[in-house]
């Protein structure tokens, strides 16, 4: 049964001396706006959560290479590894394959878009699909970019590497590519917002039990995630809200949901303020991280 009533979620989690989301364009520095607000992309959520989601024994179609749980090296592989999938002719049926086969599929959706084998360059400009897999799927969860409570101060340390990379004709010589710099938050509080909507969750078969799943990963979104960009405990999840709302299209709007989220930054020693202002027939839950 899919999902009965539409949900939306809060998360308020902190960064220590770490970089919560490094952007590559720009040397890794941790991603900030032009007001100097930190931000972490949906993206990089979400690739912590199927993470999570894989520590809690879901099968996900979009694995990291260093998580892989099976022997597909591409998307596509694993795409044409389903049985059923392959020996399905009908792509809306196909869709419906791999929302019940991988969560992340079901809950985030997906764009299937492989070329078949042998497909040649004529055939996909004259826009035939009888060998091609081209399938949208729209998922019910939706997340927003974490935006720190206030501007983040940036440091970035000089570091050096004591061996080269390669052999050098010297061998006494260091190779320039020994020296880098690391870049990370002294102390930053985010917060970020998201929604799961009922209307989607019916066509691809997001449950009441796959939600309940997605609460307990965004409350433990920091666990088993430690790097040395976020050495272990320098993220932390502060708190999760979780507005339930009593039908399918919700009592209030996200929008208004959002503004009564208040978050205080008490200091790099303590924990932030989070306080909920009421809405008329709405209360929310609201879970400690992990």
């Amino acid at each position: 049964m899919s999902l009965t009533r539409k949900i939306d979620f809060a998360v308020i989690f902190t960064a220590r001396k770490a970089n919560p989301n490094g952007d590559p364009l720009n040397g890794n520095r941790p991603r900030a706006d032009y007001e100097g607000y930190g931000e972490v992309s949906d993206v990089c959520l979400k690739r912590k959560l199927r993470n999570r989601l894989q520590d809690l024994g879901e099968a996900i179609f979009v694995q990291s290479d260093e998580r892989r749980q099976d022997a597909h090296r591409s998307l596509n592989a694993r795409f044409e590894s389903n049985k059923e999938i392959k020996e399905e002719a009908d792509k809306r049926k196909k869709a419906a394959i791999a929302c019940r086969s991988w969560y992340d599929v079901r809950a985030f959706g997906q764009v299937f878009a492989f070329k078949a084998k042998g497909q040649g360059k004529k055939n996909l400009e004259e826009g035939s699909d009888s060998d091609s897999v081209s399938i949208g799927v729209r998922g019910p969860v939706t997340i927003h970019n974490a935006v720190s409570v206030d501007p983040i101060d940036i440091s970035s340390i000089q570091i050096t590497k004591s061996v080269n990379l390669e052999t050098e004709k010297d061998p006494d010589k260091k190779a320039s590519d020994t020296m880098g710099m690391k870049h990370r938050v002294e102390y930053g509080v985010y917060k970020t917002f998201g929604s799961i909507n009922c209307q989607l969750a019916e066509i691809t078969g997001f449950s009441d039990a796959d939600a309940e799943k997605l609460q307990e990963a965004l409350r433990t979104l920091f666990v088993n995630d430690a790097s040395a960009a976020r050495p272990e405990g320098s993220m932390e999840v502060v708190k999760v809200i979780w507005w339930r709302h009593n039908c399918r299209s919700g009592q209030h709007s996200s929008a208004k949901i959002h503004r009564t989220v208040k978050v205080e930054v008490l200091g790099v020693s303590n924990l932030p303020k989070v306080t909920v202002e009421p809405l008329e027939g709405l209360t929310p839950e609201i879970f400690d991280g992990e």
